[in-house]
């Protein structure tokens, strides 16, 4: 019997015309969940973008009719398609146009209020201008919401300045258009300020989103490829064309145009503006080049390795925007108050006008102040104080070399209270050096390390070339050559030097040649054994006899940042605790250097047992615990963390299980991932807090007539500027872990640092 097919998991991004306030996403989010196999929606003001994720059985066809049906108009965005700005710099401009347009007709208007006579009918004329004209678009959003039985900001606007507009016509008819004070200014006024304020937003907004444009703006679009068939012969093809495999040059100066691998040439590159740092990286052979990275001096190859949604840039685009659509947990209760505010702002102004009636008011003085609640009432700043804020951080993080994948990530990570570290490849360079070389009493130290280094020259272990690389970087070493060199499994290496018998090899191997060990290294060895050093021995092999000539010691090397890194955590009251898979020594004696609590380390731990000191941790009242790990065995770790941090320079299965992502191997980046979720939390409490206010203060002012609706309209527009330029503040922030290199140096050529 065969079973039904399961339907996998998709995510379709649309663009979302017509939205103008919390509203307006409440209403959209809900049509699209009503769609059967809608697992969830979210949908973002700023970027007037929904993100849906659905089982495949659902079709984008309905998605755009539920979009459409909650009265807006909806575009599939392809994915990894470069974004469409919907407000273009021109399409700014034609706004401000006719902004400017609507406020010279609406000049006039305000001569009675400073003594002029001014024809009611010519008054009537002109605000006809500005209600039908300039004011279009309110009704047809209005109209949009009302068809879909719902309300949002373009509703109260129309609503409020219809009634102001309507009750000047209807005096002007009643006293039989002779002069007399009308309120013609009034709505024209209002319509005026609130596009002026939505101008001033959404050039704002535009600047949230400069990360993202900045980021897209270092894909090349072609790439200059060696002939397979002819390697002499190259040629400028299309990026989309580029094959992994092929070999790309770049000039002195040019962007590199692929993900790859250098196989020929040197040079330095700057890669400020994928992994935050300032100073140029040297590139040689078999070096990894990342695309979108500027060339400095030199000409190389690239084998291509990565090419279009596979590329590490586009990886941190979509990582990027995934932050910038998804809604931090916050948002929901601006959502459940969005859902009722426009139904509950209409039942207030009608109140209002009852109420002003039933205690003996004029109907003009009612209406007005019924139109003024309508107009002070509009929801833009709700709906945008968080969003704004999200895309600021992320931003301005992701500039600096700091990925956050998404907004839970981020209002998390404000929290921490413990970061748990990896050692190998986090707080270590990962890779072993020579930390300890002691000749043996009698023996010169330069001549034992001069054979040492002729032994492993020829070998590709990483012990062996630990030896080579310490040997050239001491002076006065001499080289000789080695011949019927040989490794001896499980033990070492051995080689000839002239007719010398030298080999390297482990404590094993020592003692099974029953070699004498000097009293002071055999003291020696046991000290660096207990550091978590691994100590080998060189050896002299003549006569069939073993003599030690000196001891070699090999750890990890604690990376330059790592001291400041837990010490910057301190500052910010967060803790930090060691988790990894070495021995006991070698992890307290990474922990007394860095300063970590001998109760806070924890060794030996296999990858499950990971998972499990994270648990322990949360479970230990540490309120949130990160993980900051790099390789394949800290992903579970990762994953079970409140918040993961995975070092770019690790593993993809670590950045995939990771909640934030430093593009940079630096442990200061941790402090500095923290503090940037920290200012943008606040600055999403104080968004929301000034967005309450403002609506709780201002609401009764109007209802209590203490509130012009001209003052309404102006407070209503400045109120959405003054939210979104306090989240473009976050722009200012930077890291401490590295410099951002201004983005005007973009495109220039580098020089090789002196």
């Amino acid at each position: 019997m065969s079973s039904a097919p399961v339907n996998q998991t998709r995510t379709a991004e649309f663009a979302v015309s017509g939205m103008t306030c919390a509203s307006c996403v409440a209403r959209v989010e809900k049509m699209l969940g009503r769609v059967p196999g809608v697992e969830s929606v979210a949908v973002n003001l700023a970027t007037e973008k929904a993100t849906v994720h659905t089982n495949d059985a659902v079709t984008d066809q309905q998605l755009v009719a539920a979009i459409t049906k909650a009265g807006y108009e909806a575009a599939k965005v392809e994915p990894d398609a470069p974004p469409v700005d919907a407000k273009t710099p021109q399409a700014l401009d034609a706004e401000l146009v006719a902004v400017v347009a609507s406020a010279l007709v609406t000049l006039p208007l305000l001569a009675p209020m400073f003594g002029a006579a001014l024809s009611p009918w010519l008054q009537l004329a002109l605000a006809s201008i500005v209600q039908f004209g300039f004011g279009a678009r309110f009704y047809v959003g209005g109209y949009r919401a009302l068809r879909a039985f719902a309300g949002n900001m373009d509703l109260l606007v129309a609503l409020g300045t219809s009634a102001a507009w309507a009750l000047s016509v209807y005096q002007m008819f009643a006293h039989g258009g002779m002069p007399m004070h009308l309120f013609f200014e009034a709505s024209a006024v209002v319509i005026t300020l609130v596009r002026f304020g939505k101008w001033l937003e959404t050039r704002a907004k535009r600047q949230t989103t400069d990360a993202i444009r900045a980021l897209n703006a270092l894909r090349p679009t072609t790439a200059r490829v060696r002939d397979r068939a002819n390697p002499s012969h190259e040629s400028e093809i299309a990026l989309a064309d580029v094959r992994v495999g092929d070999i790309a040059i770049v000039r002195p100066g040019e962007r590199v145009p692929v993900d790859g691998i250098v196989r020929e040439g040197r040079t330095h590159v700057d890669e400020s503006l994928i992994t935050g740092e300032s100073l140029p990286v040297a590139k040689e052979p078999g070096a990894r080049a990342t695309g979108g990275s500027i060339n400095g001096e030199g000409v190389i190859a690239i084998e291509t390795t990565a090419i279009g949604a596979e590329t590490t840039l586009a990886r941190i685009i979509r990582l990027v925007e995934s932050a910038q659509a998804e809604k931090a947990p916050i948002q929901r209760l601006v959502d459940r108050v969005s859902a009722v505010f426009v139904p509950a702002i209409l039942v207030i102004a009608l109140i209002t006008l009852a109420g002003w009636l039933l205690h003996g008011a004029d109907a003009e003085t009612a209406w007005l102040n019924a139109v003024a609640v309508l107009v002070i009432a509009c929801p833009c700043a709700l709906g945008l104080a968080t969003p704004t804020a999200i895309m600021a951080g992320t931003g301005v993080a992701a500039r600096h070399g700091i990925l956050i994948k998404d907004a839970e990530a981020l209002e998390q990570a404000h929290a921490i209270s413990v970061v748990a570290f990896d050692k190998t490849g986090t707080l270590t360079v990962g890779q072993p050096s020579l930390v300890a070389f002691e000749a043996a009493p009698g023996f010169e130290r330069a001549e034992a390390l001069a054979l040492a280094a002729a032994v492993q020259r020829m070998s590709e272990h990483p012990l062996a070339k630990a030896v080579v690389g310490f040997a050239d970087s001491t002076p006065d070493i001499a080289r000789y050559e080695a011949t019927s060199a040989k490794a001896i499994a499980g033990r070492g290496a051995e080689a000839f030097i002239g007719a010398r018998n030298v080999a390297i090899g482990s404590a094993r191997w020592v003692e099974e040649l029953h070699a004498a060990v000097p009293e002071a290294l055999a003291v020696e060895a046991r000290n660096l054994e207990a550091q978590g050093n691994t100590v080998s021995w060189l050896l002299d092999r003549a006569d069939g006899k073993a003599t030690v000539l000196a001891l070699l010691a090999f750890g990890d090397t604690i990376k330059p940042t790592a001291r400041a890194a837990i010490e910057r955590l301190a500052q910010l009251g967060v803790k930090a605790a060691l988790v990894t898979g070495d021995n006991a020594g070698s992890a307290q004696a990474v922990a007394r250097a860095l300063g970590i609590p001998s109760a806070l380390v924890f060794s030996q731990t296999l990858p499950a047992d990971k998972a499990r000191v994270i648990a322990e941790l949360k479970a230990s009242n540490h309120g949130i615990v990160a993980m900051a790990g790099d390789g394949i065995n800290d992903a579970p770790a990762l994953a079970a963390a409140d918040v993961g941090i995975a070092m770019g320079s690790g593993t993809d299965v670590a950045i995939e299980a990771a909640g934030i992502t430093l593009m940079r191997g630096d442990p200061a980046l941790v402090a500095d991932a923290i503090d940037i979720s920290r200012r943008t939390y606040r600055k999403i409490q104080q968004n929301l807090f000034w967005a309450f206010v403002y609506n709780l203060i201002g609401i009764p002012l109007a209802a209590f007539g203490m509130l012009d609706p001209m003052f309404a309209g102006a407070a209503m527009a400045f109120s959405s500027v003054s939210v979104v330029a306090n989240a473009l503040l976050l722009r200012r922030w930077r890291a401490q872990a590295g410099t951002e290199v201004p983005a005007e140096r973009a495109g220039k050529p580098i020089t090789r640092p002196a």
